[in-house]
């Protein structure tokens, strides 16, 4: 198995498709959540038991420590970055961290899954693989893209 645990920040969108399908498919959930287990439709629920709270109530905060805390990360984007998603990439980058970008507006959803499977397999694994993206106000159909694309890619 390629993923040891699957990490995420618990936000709508594309945070809170990773845990669904991770969930759904039995592999462990864990993630940094900010204080208050805050996300933009209210508390996240004691269903994603594997989430720890920050100290703070900042997204940046459990962004830069979902980043730090995992092997690689996988940006599921749809369209041009922004916002958390943005700031995401710039955590990776600064940290030096590995970092695969996948714009689910963008590409054939096989060619990109095969591509994923390919990267997450040159890491020196099972990894912990934190996936992040834009929440569902930035973009509606970043939940059901990013869990349909997941599937593709998780065993």
């Amino acid at each position: 198995m390629l993923i040891r645990e699957l990490w995420s920040g618990g936000q709508t969108g594309v945070d809170r498709a990773a845990l669904d399908v991770a969930r759904e498919l039995g592999i462990p959930h864990h993630g940094w959540i900010p204080a208050g287990r805050l996300a933009e439709d209210g508390p996240i629920g004691p269903e994603y038991d594997g989430l720890r709270e920050t100290e703070s109530p900042e997204y940046a905060v459990r962004t830069e420590f979902n980043v730090q805390d995992t092997d690689a990360t996988l940006l599921l984007s749809v369209g041009p970055l922004e916002g958390g998603t943005l700031f995401t990439r710039e955590v990776a980058e600064h940290l030096a961290r590995p970092l695969l970008i996948v714009d689910l507006a963008q590409v054939d959803s096989e060619d990109a899954a095969r591509g994923v499977r390919e990267w997450l397999s040159a890491l020196p694994g099972p990894v912990r693989l934190n996936v992040a993206g834009p929440r569902a106000s930035r973009a509606p159909a970043a939940y059901f893209l990013a869990g349909r694309f997941l599937r593709l890619v998780l065993p």
